[in-house]
């Protein structure tokens, strides 16, 4: 009888695992295409995943609450009937070749890192161990600079640099001092010292809530931040919305708001300064062939998500509000899919929907800039006219870019800043849509 292995989907290009939060089914519980089998969580969403296939749940090697790397089998479906079943056997790995098996763990090797020990290694870490011959005692003396401790691929890196520049085979090699084989000792994070009175409350952070603080944290310890800011006059691109703006939902059965033009003048100038739609890899650029932008949206719970606008520069007014609207929607009532906020290459910040005038977001890694609009406000301003300046009342709008200074210096970041308020500020007042 075949089988169909249900594996952890890539949910998002920087996601490397995800948490099972919820189980659907149970070991030998019959499934039909489309059954939910569960549910899984990440930084950027949760989502429920559905069983492609009928048959049969024979296997589960995962159980709630288990953090599972991309790529790993959690289930296994029998293909056919119940009654044509066979019991599946366990551990067929383990007694194929039990003496080999039992070998590799005695000698340390990494073959089965997550058996003999209580720690989670990434499969990129697991990998990285196997080549350079690190031993799981070994793996267990590095220090961990990721969530809850956990090794990443740096501290690897770290920790080869160190032992290979101290010519050391191994770290069981006694005429070879402890402290040149180990790690740097890792820096605790600072604790600020607080009082709590009687009428205070402590609320917890939740799940979502924890991950943005980490994500927050790394990216600020990652990226050195610089922040440019231009006010742009967009009276024409105000104008031309108001004008429009009934008959568009009218025809198209959806609102145009100020975020699809916005996405428009931004998608345009990035295609302009690719250097700006890019990621950082160690000394390495990547510039990204897709524009894809990011919209940071505002949850119920008060939680943000970033849902994905793909190849928004292909695309018109009329399919940028339509997936703009789409996926606010879908964020809000937490229906957004793993392709929905995968793959961005570029983020805008929305600080005028809380009628913010500017603020200083903090980059979304592994991107290098992100855009931050303020809210669009009437102000006095000078203007030229044939018969001398004047003041009238213009609508106004400040932008703010914060880019990664590795990689975008000021006059690349200030240029394609200016670039974006020239696309707002030269609205064509008679364009149709």
């Amino acid at each position: 009888m075949s089988s169909f292995e249900i594996i952890m989907p890539k949910l998002g290009e920087s996601v490397q695992e995800a948490t099972i939060t919820k189980m659907f089914v149970k070991l030998n519980d019959q499934v039909e295409e489309d059954d939910m089998l569960f549910e899984i969580a990440t930084d950027k969403v949760d989502s429920e995943i559905p069983c492609p296939v009928d048959g049969k749940v024979v296997e589960i090697r995962f159980k709630e609450n288990d953090v599972v790397p991309v790529g790993e089998v959690v289930a296994i479906i029998a293909l056919g009937d119940a009654d044509d079943v066979e019991a599946p056997v366990e551990a067929s790995e383990s007694t194929a070749e039990p003496e080999t098996a039992q070998a590799s763990v005695g000698s340390g090797s990494t073959s089965d890192i997550q058996s003999t020990s209580g720690r989670f290694y990434s499969p990129l870490v697991k990998s990285i161990a196997k080549s350079e011959n690190i031993t799981v005692q070994e793996l267990e003396t590095i220090a961990g600079n990721g969530t809850e401790g956990r090794v990443q691929k740096q501290d690897v890196l770290d920790y080869l640099s160190k032992r290979n520049g101290a010519n050391v085979s191994t770290p069981e090699v006694k005429t070879v001092a402890a402290p040149v084989a180990a790690p740097a000792p890792v820096a605790e994070k600072p604790k600020v010292s607080m009082s709590i009175g009687a009428q205070d409350q402590i609320v917890e952070m939740d799940r979502m809530r924890r991950i943005i603080a980490d994500h927050m944290v790394m990216s600020k310890q990652t990226s050195p931040h610089v922040t440019a800011m231009v006010e742009a006059d967009v009276t024409d691109m105000v104008n031309w919305r108001n004008k429009v703006k009934d008959a568009f939902q009218k025809r198209e059965g959806t609102k145009i708001t100020f975020m699809p033009l916005i996405i428009e003048a931004v998608s345009k100038a990035l295609r302009e300064f690719p250097g700006v739609n890019a990621s950082v890899d160690g000394y390495n650029v990547i510039l990204r062939k897709n524009i894809n932008v990011g919209v940071a949206v505002a949850l119920p719970s008060g939680n943000l998500i970033v849902p994905v606008i793909k190849n928004a520069d292909q695309k018109n007014l009329i399919g940028l509000a339509n997936d703009m609207n789409r996926l606010a929607t879908d964020a809000r009532n937490n229906k957004l899919g793993p392709d929905d906020i995968s793959g961005g290459t570029f983020t805008i910040s929305n600080f005028g929907s809380f009628k913010n005038v500017m603020g200083t977001p903090i980059i979304n890694q592994p991107q290098v800039a992100i855009l931050a609009v303020g809210t669009i406000e009437k102000k006095p301003a000078v203007i030229e006219t044939p018969a001398g300046d004047a003041i009238v009342v213009r609508q106004k709008m400040f932008l703010s870019l914060s880019y990664d200074h590795r990689v975008v210096d000021g006059a690349l970041g200030g240029a394609f800043l200016r670039r974006i308020a020239d696309y707002l500020e030269d609205f064509e007042i008679n364009r149709a849509f």
